[in-house]
């Protein structure tokens, strides 16, 4: 499939085919892998064309990371500059960093209250990006989440919190494997996970602030007890890294990404005994946001066509069924939706309740850093 650049939307906006009646096209910018991209032009957009005769959805890609959503917004912010009356970027699909950063700079509009699907969505993530407020502006398109992967032949009961998890190393010595904070996020999730579980106190500050930089000497406490219980595990190369160990039982344990867990379970890289476990107080995980900018030109066709995709069936057949991403919306209203197998297969270690309790955001992006950088400084020095 060739992918239009993301210049070339400025080209689409309303089109007359064959002289046939004036076609409205509705420009997606999505941030994230490819096959998001390929997610909206090969199954969303089809879908909705074939609801809404006259429509026609195309999805441009910005690319992975925080590097695609910062793309988004410096298009959207020198269309403000520039005095645009309409913006020729009808929904966005960005990073909790990204959508904060939009939300600062009055780059979107608040239309969560405008859809049906609004109501289906009480995770604290659709209020909260990072520590900014983005309550109205953003409705997540899915939520993924980093958990322990383990073989139950090597251990027979995993820990169920860090401070279990900090003695099991110990009688079980390289047998728990992660990628610090340079292999990959499931590493870099571990680590965050780690040093709010340390200091139950400032779990709240680090994830809604307010930022004080003072913190950094507690965080450095946490990591010194982080460097210590190093010593009885492996580093692995990335998180398909980790999930390679554990398939070929190097490793007994490990953090990983729970909907590449599942696709390498599809694909048949995974020993099917192989579970997951999420530790109290529980990981990190992070959505990716459905997002209209401020003065989208299609802005009523931008609200129909994510209030569609944050349906129960499309959540259901698309989110879940096909990626393994866990839903956007609350997973009560999406599990009527499945057949019962497919709903247990994701749902059978790790519950919804599971989720809400210990599903946790990653820090505020200044903790965030403060936190990798010091596991730089006193974990690897």
């Amino acid at each position: 499939m060739k992918v239009r650049s993301l210049a070339s939307i400025a080209a689409l906006g309303l089109a007359s085919i064959g002289g046939a009646a004036a076609q409205t096209t509705l420009n997606v910018v999505s941030a994230g892998d490819q096959n998001m991209v390929d997610y909206v032009n090969n199954y969303l957009g089809p879908k909705f064309e074939q609801m809404n005769p006259g429509v026609k959805v195309r999805a441009v890609g910005t690319g992975p990371g925080d590097s695609g959503s910062q793309k988004i917004y410096e298009k959207l912010e020198a269309q403000q500059k520039a005095g645009a009356a309409k913006w020729d970027v009808d929904v966005a699909v960005v990073h909790q960093r990204g959508a904060a950063t939009m939300v600062e700079n009055n780059l979107l509009m608040k239309y969560r209250d405008q859809v049906k699907a609004g109501k289906l969505v009480s995770r604290d993530t659709a209020k909260n990006a990072l520590g900014a407020n983005v309550d109205g502006y953003v409705l997540p398109m899915f939520h993924s989440q980093i958990a322990f992967a383990y073989n139950p032949d090597l251990v027979k009961t995993p820990p169920k919190s860090f401070k279990e998890l900090e003695e099991w190393v110990k009688k079980n010595p390289k047998q728990f494997g992660y990628n610090g904070v340079k292999g990959g996020m499931s590493g870099v999730g571990f680590v965050m996970g780690w040093v709010e579980a340390s200091d139950p106190g400032m779990r709240n500050m680090f994830e809604k602030g307010p930022y004080d930089p003072k913190m950094k000497a507690t965080i450095d406490k946490s990591l010194e007890s982080l460097k210590a219980f190093n010593q009885y595990v492996v580093m692995t190369p990335g998180n398909a890294g980790t999930l390679d160990m554990l398939n070929r039982g190097e490793i007994a344990m490990g953090p990983v990404w729970v909907d590449m867990f599942y696709t390498w379970m599809a694909d048949g890289k995974m020993n099917p005994k192989v579970k997951l476990e999420l530790p109290a107080p529980g990981l990190p995980g992070q959505p990716m946001y459905y997002v209209i900018p401020a003065k989208a030109e299609h802005a009523d066709i931008a609200k129909k066509f994510i209030d569609f995709a944050e349906s129960p069936e499309v959540q259901a057949d698309g989110i879940v069924k096909q990626f393994n991403w866990y839903p956007g919306i609350d997973p009560q209203y999406v599990e009527s939706k499945m057949p019962k197998a497919e709903w247990n297969k994701l749902f059978t270690d790790i519950t919804p309740t599971d989720l809400a309790s210990k599903g946790r955001p990653f820090p505020l992006s200044q903790y965030f850093t403060d936190i990798v950088e010091g596991y730089e400084r006193v974990v690897l020095k």
